[in-house]
């Protein structure tokens, strides 16, 4: 069964559940850096966009009482690699030890024209 999880202050760009609990897990949807407050994407550089976008996760994650602790997979999506490192400094501020496991990616483009997008699954415990 999957039960939608939303949040305020997440966007969703498209027909799609900002996150889906399945069992114990849940699949939360790439976020790209909206900022909640204006609608746009959030402006700055990529260490200010990569922290929006976990902001916009995390919000989906505390709906269901979760946090970056339950954080299990992150997948990162990243217009241009050179901003690895940048956005790399910033994600180890977010989560503590033992960090979740993770994969980046270079992609052509991002909706709305957005430099990353992030997505991840956290497990309940």
């Amino acid at each position: 069964m999957r039960n939608p999880l939303t949040s305020p202050t997440a966007a969703a760009v498209g027909p799609y559940s900002h996150g889906i609990l399945a069992g114990d897990l849940v699949f939360c949807s790439g976020q790209t850096p909206i900022d909640p407050t204006t609608g746009q994407l959030a402006a700055g550089g990529i260490g200010i966009q990569t922290s929006q976008c976990f902001d916009n996760l995390f919000s989906v994650l505390e709906s269901n009482g979760m946090g970056p602790a339950d954080v299990v997979k992150v997948n990162v999506f990243l217009t241009d690699m050179d901003d690895f490192s940048e956005m790399n400094q910033v994600y180890e501020t977010r989560f503590q030890q033992p960090f979740p496991a993770r994969t980046t990616i270079g992609v052509a483009s991002l909706p709305l024209g957005s430099s990353i997008e992030i997505e991840l699954i956290a497990q309940q415990t």
